[in-house]
């Protein structure tokens, strides 16, 4: 069991099963919704569970996607694209010992310039990190 919230506590989950390593996304979109760069794992949506939402809303940030956040303390929380296929978890939103490690970068070429990426792991132009949601 991973549990995770927003700031304010106004959104509380759990998540059942492995987790997704962690891939560090470098659109715009993520920059400007985290105002840095988004780093998130991943589930099938039937593993993720709200325990508490009163302060969750969701923004439609393109056709292919939708966001979820904190409407009273602004927390980025979730990305879950059209297909319904995973949801994306904010990691800096898992409760500690999270289990996860980041393991690569994607969309470097928008990367902000006013960091590098020195770390060393694989990064990729695209958003095709081609990990899979791991196994219940």
């Amino acid at each position: 069991m991973h549990t995770g919230r927003c700031l304010c506590g106004a959104v509380r989950y759990e998540m059942t099963g492995p987790l997704r390593p962690v891939v560090a996304c470098h659109c715009g979109q993520c920059r400007r919704t985290s105002g840095h760069f988004a780093a998130a794992t991943a589930v099938p949506p039937e593993r993720l569970r709200l325990v508490e939402d009163h302060g969750l809303r969701w923004y439609q940030s393109s056709p292919m996607a939708r966001r979820g956040f904190c409407g009273h303390c602004g927390s980025n929380l979730f990305w879950a694209p059209a297909s319904g296929e995973r949801i994306a978890v904010m990691a800096g939103t898992l409760d500690k010992p999270t289990g996860v490690a980041l393991v690569m970068h994607i969309f470097v070429d928008d990367a902000g310039d006013y960091y590098r990426l020195t770390d060393g792991l694989p990064a990729r132009r695209d958003g095709d990190h081609g990990i899979p949601l791991p196994d219940a």
